[in-house]
């Protein structure tokens, strides 16, 4: 049986609301394995996975995609379409999958109390088990713990078809990937190895041009030079073989000008200056169609502010219901003005719960209060975009600066009819970093976020001065930025029971 493959060939694809095309003329030829897809927030990731799935039309071009697809999305708001199958299938396979991920029956009708972890482990594994020639997957470790990461890392390298991978993970994009696509609108480059390898021919490619560009400008420059000199002689042959001026009787003078054009020195000089304005222009023109990419300036500085008050939060110990059963026990909670913590536990174990509880009881005016929670649904989107296009010049554009400094572009931004997941959190964090917070409060913060975003958000919240409380998976991420830990772990005497250790 011939193994699969995806072609785009020649595609353009542009949304109606934009003016620039976010894909022209991209051609590329992907075999079976897997292929990352690189760039950053907003610049079409999604998009073209969508296309590659036939769940998007390009405007020209051809996408040959094989005969069964699957996509699955960043977002875990809906159930996936075939998981009731999936939970009642009696066959090996599905055996097989159900124990690997861990899927329990009761989740079908309990789908909107499952956390998001548990949402996603569910969507991945309905895609394998449809055994699809081509699986698109946008974020796979989005939300979840570090024992689903490594069930999915084992789960995707079995994987036989053409994989795409959409992932802000670099170690699953280095061990999965056998080349990845860069995307830069309006172009899209493929380079082998994973996203470490590929970045770090990416970088001796934009350093090999930058290189060539500025000889080649320094030669053209040198040309310029070299040719008004000559251009300045030829002027002056020219002055000096005018018999204007000269006296009507001046029969001398007239003769050593007529003798010096007769020489020919004019001649060449103007020959010699028409061959280097030649050069000039093809020097120019070489260095004028080599393409330096902009680079633009990332980096933000977060403008939070320390609280008077001696405690921000204090309350007493108390037992969370979580739903569907479960529990978390959690003992007296205090958080001071320059706390830093981490939230750390399972999939399903309530750390979002017990963030949403904790959010009314801080003693914190709440427009000084910035909360980017683990998932914004589309609605929502669309309203933070609404409210953000709507702004004042002035403050719309400190807003877009910011965006701009987490590596997105904000005339794509402002163009779009919904922004990105990634692209939604950055706009909350700069809508809550006007207000100069006491206290920043953000769950799953790297979720959606592309990598550079994620190192300038993990520089600007080292240097905060406001109290931080973070929820994640990201262990780095959090041993960065967290000196105390909240670590929710389970009672394993007491079923559905999770427990709050202060560390």
């Amino acid at each position: 049986m011939p193994k699969p493959f995806l072609i785009f060939q020649q595609v353009n694809f542009t949304y109606e609301t934009s003016i620039e095309p976010l894909f022209q003329d991209v051609s590329v030829h992907l075999p079976s394995g897997w292929s990352g897809i690189v760039g950053a927030n907003g610049a079409g990731k999604t998009t073209f996975l969508k296309l590659a799935t036939g769940l998007l039309t390009p405007d020209a071009g051809m996408v040959q995609t094989p005969e069964k697809s699957v996509y699955c999305p960043q977002r875990t708001d809906d159930r996936p379409e075939h998981f009731a199958a999936l939970l009642h299938a009696a066959s090996k396979a599905a055996a097989l999958i159900k124990g690997q991920f861990g899927l329990e029956a009761e989740w079908l009708d309990r789908w909107p109390t499952l956390s998001h972890g548990e949402r996603k482990r569910s969507q991945i594994a309905v895609a394998l088990w449809l055994e699809p020639d081509l699986l698109a997957i946008d974020e796979p470790t989005n939300h979840v713990d570090a024992e689903a990461r490594d069930i999915l890392m084992q789960a995707l390298r079995t994987f036989q078809g053409v994989g795409l991978l959409v992932s802000h993970d670099r170690e699953f994009l280095d061990t999965l990937c056998r080349q990845c696509l860069f995307i830069e609108p309006p172009r899209v480059t493929v380079r082998p190895g994973g996203y470490s390898k590929g970045m770090a021919a990416a970088t001796e490619e934009r350093n090999a041009i930058s290189r060539q560009y500025a000889l080649k400008k320094q030669s053209y420059k040198k040309l310029k030079r070299e040719a008004a000199r000559r251009r300045d002689l030829t002027n002056q042959y020219h002055s000096r073989r005018s018999k204007k001026g000269i006296l009507k009787h001046d029969h001398d003078a007239k003769a050593r000008i007529d003798a010096a054009r007769l020489s020919g020195k004019d001649i060449v000089g103007g020959r010699l200056l028409r061959q280097l304005d030649g050069r000039l222009a093809h020097t120019q023109d070489e260095f004028e169609c080599i393409q330096v990419k902009k680079q633009y300036t990332l980096g933000i500085w977060l403008p939070g502010s320390v609280s008077k008050r001696d405690l921000l939060l204090k309350v007493p110990s108390r037992t969370l219901l979580l739903g569907d059963h479960k529990q978390l026990v959690c003992p007296r909670l205090t958080v001071r003005p320059n706390d830093r913590i981490a939230l750390t536990g399972p999939n399903g174990a309530g750390k979002s719960a017990l963030l949403r509880w904790l959010l009314p009881h801080l003693n914190v005016p709440p427009e000084q209060i910035t909360y980017v929670p683990q998932e914004i649904d589309v609605r929502q989107c669309r309203d933070i975009l609404a409210k953000v296009q709507a702004l004042p010049h002035e403050p719309l554009g400190h807003l877009m600066t910011i965006v701009s400094r987490l590596g997105s572009r904000p005339h794509r931004l402002l163009e779009s009819r919904e922004p990105s997941p990634g692209e939604t959190r950055k706009l909350m964090l700069a809508l809550g970093m006007v207000r100069k917070p006491h206290i920043i409060i953000m769950d799953e913060p790297t979720n959606h976020m592309d990598l550079p975003s994620i190192e300038c958000l993990e520089a600007a919240l080292a240097d905060c001065p406001c109290g931080l409380v973070i929820v994640s998976h990201d262990r780095p991420f959090l041993d960065k930025l967290t000196r105390t830990e909240w670590r929710i772990v389970r009672n394993e005497r007491v079923e559905g029971c999770f427990v709050l250790k202060v560390l």
